[in-house]
């Protein structure tokens, strides 16, 4: 049968697109001759001591300045004093209030909560996750670190509103703001929670204000999504009608912005929940110390028993604002007066009986198997299998002979030759100023001088990156391709996407030991999930009039895959690309703390030791690395449009 061809367009845009590339790595080439034989003079090493900065001094004053300040300085007493007073008023207020309501009106109240939003089959999984979370034997860490949670978020949406809205009606403030919310999200949690603890000290302000730093940028991002992507005859129309520019803004643009706006609070919620236990290292209580402290134990069984209620209880939110904002219309439940009021009876009701707090008979202790199926694991599985060899041969092999030729080359190569690869796979896929930007990220890591870690990070990052993409793309095919299976990987995506991190760190290091090869395994399960869905649900997203049409050609399975849909999706495997690599360079810290070393090791460190100087720059080093990755793996608008 004939090959296939699939056009991107009328006017044959990929063998324009290959020529714009040949010429560009056309000049790329003889831009490199003239300037070869300046840049030889720095050698063929490592980056030059001359051109590195030492920050280590100026930082380490500042941290001294406000360590001495921090009991008298009025910016203390009178800003950040307050501003931490209100967050524990806050978070003890909501604290109390679930406790006044007891196990019974907690769980009714989120239940009608999730029929009035969602329906009923989702208020009864809502009770079922509420009542499994008491079962476990953590009701009290779980009230904690919903308390937290739900002050956490409300101060990210307020915070992410007001920068999205700025961002939103403003061109220049959009500009600005756009570095700005790329550091935030980037910026790995370790790295800034230093800082805030110099300010605020162990505790609750200190965990709450790092969540909002970390929670706050899809809010914003969202919001001003929403507001630019609104219907402009519906803005015209209004306009018209003698509306003022603030009326505008509240009956048209943020009505038209529903969508985006509650997409925005359901991954503000994620990401606040997936801070949890990071949260804990500063004193943020609940779930996550109980999860932080079972595996400063080893206690593999503890741990899983405090994530599996931070699973649930981010799954449940992640359903209910989602059904909340596709915008179906449902039949009309329960109203929130009444709803309010059947909790108030059921909580007072219990009140009279004594039972608010959660019997101690109804829990389940799953620690003792889930500890007894770890230790088979290692003692079955970490070396001595027949012919396949153990995890711990499997992770040797993966050191010796990818992790440490990548590492190795990447730090063999002359630095301003690994300048030019990424100038040229940059300029490739983007712009000029594509490239530049990531020149100017990448040179950035030499003169804060850390280039070494930098590579070998690097070196682990594309390794993880590679293994993402073949275990994504493969599953995100299969589960494209059948309904089945996708229903099937759902369940088991959600748990892999919200478990907390440091869960599922014991159990990789049981099977593979200590050293680079888990922390990529770790970088793996955590990208794997995004990387899965964006694949299948741009492969489902695919013009069924172009399926049909190479159906009706005779083409197979194999070719409507590999000639129609493959093409088609290209944007969203870009895409699946790009936020596989920032997912995986987000678990380098915590692959830094089972043997990963390089730029992770220097962030947990700083952090343990109080050292501000090796700790942020590390996390900017981190920052610059993503900045780089991000823009050699993500074409600009333009390109992509171009090449769509």
């Amino acid at each position: 049968m004939a090959t296939l061809t699939v056009p991107t367009s009328r006017t044959g845009t990929p063998r324009v697109l290959k020529s714009r590339a040949a010429g560009k790595l056309l000049l790329l080439a003889l831009l490199s001759a003239v300037l070869l034989p300046f840049l030889t003079r720095w050698g063929s090493g490592a980056w030059p001591h001359d051109l590195t900065v030492d920050l280590s001094k100026p930082l380490s004053t500042a941290s001294n300045w406000v360590i001495d300040n921090r009991d008298s300085h009025p910016l203390f007493l009178y800003f950040f004093g307050y501003i931490s007073n209100a967050v524990v008023l806050s978070v003890r207020a909501v604290y109390l209030v679930l406790l006044a309501a007891g196990w019974p009106g907690v769980t009714v109240f989120a239940a009608l909560a999730a029929w009035r939003v969602a329906g009923l089959r989702l208020a009864a999984g809502t009770a079922v996750a509420f009542l499994a979370c008491g079962t476990l034997g953590m009701w009290v860490p779980t009230m904690q670190t919903l308390a937290l949670m739900v002050v956490a978020v409300l101060a990210s949406v307020a915070v992410g509103v007001v920068l999205g809205l700025a961002a939103g009606l403003s061109d220049r403030l959009d500009r600005a703001l756009r570095p700005v919310l790329d550091t935030m999200q980037v910026l790995p949690a370790f790295a800034y929670l230093l800082p805030v603890v110099l300010v605020f000290g162990i505790g609750v302000p200190a965990a709450v204000l790092a969540t909002v730093v970390y929670a706050a940028p899809p809010m914003a991002r969202l919001t001003a999504l929403g507001l630019r992507g609104a219907d402009p005859e519906v803005l015209e129309a209004v306009e018209s009608l003698g509306a003022t520019r603030r009326q505008r803004l509240l009956t048209a643009r943020i009505p038209l912005a529903r969508g985006e706006l509650l997409l925005g609070l359901n991954q503000t919620i994620m990401m606040a929940l997936s801070m949890a236990v990071i949260a804990s290292v500063i004193g943020a209580g609940g779930l996550g110390d109980r999860v932080y402290q079972a595996l400063a134990s080893v206690d593999v069984g503890a741990a899983l028993a405090a994530g599996i209620p931070i699973v649930l209880l981010a799954v449940v939110l992640d359903r209910v604002t989602a059904a909340a904002g596709d915008g179906t219309t449902r039949p009309r439940t329960i109203g929130w007066p009444y709803a309010l009021a059947a909790t108030v009876a059921v909580a007072l009701a219990t009140r009279l009986v004594h039972g608010l707090d959660w019997p101690a008979g109804w829990n389940l202790d799953i620690a003792e198997p889930v500890n007894r199926a770890v230790d088979w694991m290692t003692a079955h599985l970490y070396s001595g299998v027949p012919v396949v060899g153990g995890t711990a041969d499997w992770a040797g092999h993966f050191t010796t002979w990818i992790l440490d030729p990548v590492r190795d080359g990447l730090q063999w190569l002359p630095w301003w030759s690994v300048l030019l690869v990424v100038a040229a796979l940059a300029w490739l896929i983007g712009t000029w100023a594509t490239a530049l930007t990531a020149v100017l990220a990448m040179a950035a890591i030499g003169v804060l001088g850390v280039w070494d870690p930098a590579l070998d990070t690097l070196s682990q990052v594309l390794a993880a990156v590679a293994v993402t993409l073949v275990l994504g793309f493969a599953t995100g095919v299969a589960a494209a391709r059948s309904d089945r299976v996708e229903r099937a990987l759902r369940p088991v995506l959600d748990v892999f996407q919200t478990m907390p991190q440091f869960v599922y760190l014991i159990p990789v290091v049981a099977l593979f030991g200590v050293g680079r090869a888990p922390a990529v395994a770790a970088a793996v399960v955590y990208a794997l999930p995004a990387v899965v869905r964006i694949t299948a649900q741009g492969l489902r997203q695919v013009d069924p009039a172009a399926l049909e049409s190479a159906r009706s050609l005779g083409a197979t399975g194999r070719q409507q895959l590999w000639q129609v849909q493959l093409p088609l999706a290209r944007r969203s495997l870009l895409l699946a690309l790009n936020q596989g690599v920032v997912l995986v360079l987000a678990v380098v810290i915590i692959g830094g703390l089972v043997g990963g070393g390089a730029l992770g090791y220097n962030v947990a460190y700083g952090l343990a030791q109080g050292d501000l100087a090796t700790g942020l720059v590390a996390g900017a080093a981190i920052v610059c690395l993503g900045l780089m990755l991000d823009r050699v793996t993500q074409p600009t608008g333009r390109r992509a449009e171009k090449g769509a």
